[in-house]
């Protein structure tokens, strides 16, 4: 009989959307298709130079080469703290507010085996990145699903969980700016999860991995309202502010107590951030105010406004973010999300997500990337075109 080398919880879990996206995409580059990739969201710009400079600087560095610490290095601790007192105006405590982590996603699927135990209840928004509920089983919790829809400009009711659901609940997911749906959540709508937070006993981890790719307003963060540290926890990103998805820096702020329990969890499951990727993420924030930086953001501004374009003059409906590189695209009448991405793939060469990868309220909407030129999203609108969806 052969040996058992899968885990039922790790059976129980659906394919990972973006794996199979990148399988699918890779199968089609084989076959010679000149494949337009609007599919996972990764900046196809390199990292600024300022930025590699530093990194080589710091790798260079011997002292960089040992074990970094579980609370992480100080210098980074200290440049978060200072970036968000710039950006958001409140006061961080680097030795007990402030973790370094490996990109956003590590803290965000650690954070339900540091709070929860079996039988727990977390709560996720549907459509949401999957990384949350996947989280939620592995720690052997409950997942319970908040639909945010366009009714509401995807901002959940916190009014309509269920008592039954709260009682067991220990931790629910936001993410503003939104992915999939590029909403933005304004300032009332944190006051009113604060409290709401604050009355059911139930740990906030708001995801704000794109709070820098906006275009109008700079997009608020929870932890400026008042007693916001009592309940909540914000995850943050190198990624996509700097371009840097490959390099894994990124830290979560907040909740003393929380974060001393993801310090835990990392120093029984990885050895901390390699130091010299640290170093290079302080470099990274206390340069945020270079050109290079703003320039990224314009970019993804006329991308957004060519894409939208493009594509509403197909005849597609097609909202207008105000933040994040992603569009969220309604399906034609009568076709669900996976056979609309299907055929976008397999007749016109593009990848793009379905929505129903991110949770049954995702359904009848496909998501594209601004992570292609100019000229390549008005080449996919005009594939899309000649399809006469």
């Amino acid at each position: 009989m052969a040996m058992q080398t899968q885990s039922d919880r790790l059976k129980a879990l659906p394919p990972y959307l973006f794996a199979e996206i990148d399988r699918k995409k890779k199968a089609a580059i084989a076959a010679g298709r000149p494949v337009i990739h609007l599919g996972i969201g990764d900046p196809d710009t390199p990292t600024p130079d300022f930025i590699i400079r530093a990194a080589q600087a710091a790798v260079a560095d011997p002292a960089t080469h040992q074990y970094a610490l579980d609370r992480g290095d100080a210098r980074f601790r200290q440049a978060i703290a200072a970036w968000h007192r710039k950006r958001f105006g409140y006061t961080l405590d680097p030795e007990t507010e402030i973790l370094p982590a490996q990109g956003s996603k590590e803290t965000l699927s650690h954070l339900p085996l540091a709070l929860m135990n079996p039988g727990d209840v977390g709560l996720v928004p549907d459509p949401g990145y999957p990384v949350y509920a996947s989280s939620i089983q592995f720690a052997g919790g409950t997942v319970v699903r908040f639909p945010i829809t366009a009714a509401r400009g995807y901002l959940p009711d916190l009014r309509a969980f269920r008592t039954s659901d709260l009682k067991k609940a220990k931790l629910i997911y936001l993410n503003y700016p939104n992915n999939p749906t590029a909403a933005v959540a304004p300032r009332a709508f944190y006051e009113e999860v604060v409290a709401w937070a604050r009355e059911h006993q139930v740990l906030v981890a708001q995801d704000m991995a794109y709070s820098e790719v906006y275009f109008g307003e700079p997009p608020v963060s929870i932890l400026e309202v008042a007693g916001a540290k009592d309940v909540a926890l914000e995850f943050y990103s190198c990624t996509k502010t700097f371009n840097m998805t490959g390099w894994r820096v990124g830290w979560v702020a907040g909740n003393a107590g929380a974060i001393a329990s993801l310090v835990a969890i990392k120093s029984n499951m990885d050895n901390g951030v390699f130091t010299a990727m640290q170093r290079t993420g302080a470099a990274a924030l206390e340069g945020y105010d270079r050109p290079e930086i703003k320039a990224l953001r314009e970019m993804y501004r006329r991308r957004r406004d060519c894409l939208v374009s493009a594509l509403t003059a197909v005849g597609l409906e097609v909202n207008r973010p105000e933040a994040t590189f992603y569009v969220w695209i309604t399906c034609p009448a009568g076709v669900d999300s996976r056979t609309f991405a299907d055929r976008l793939l397999t007749e016109a060469d593009i990848v793009a997500t379905p929505g129903i990868g991110y949770g049954p309220h995702g359904e009848g909407y496909i998501r594209m990337a601004l992570t292609v030129p100019e000229a390549k999203l008005e080449e996919a609108a005009a594939r899309i075109k000649r399809l006469k969806l």
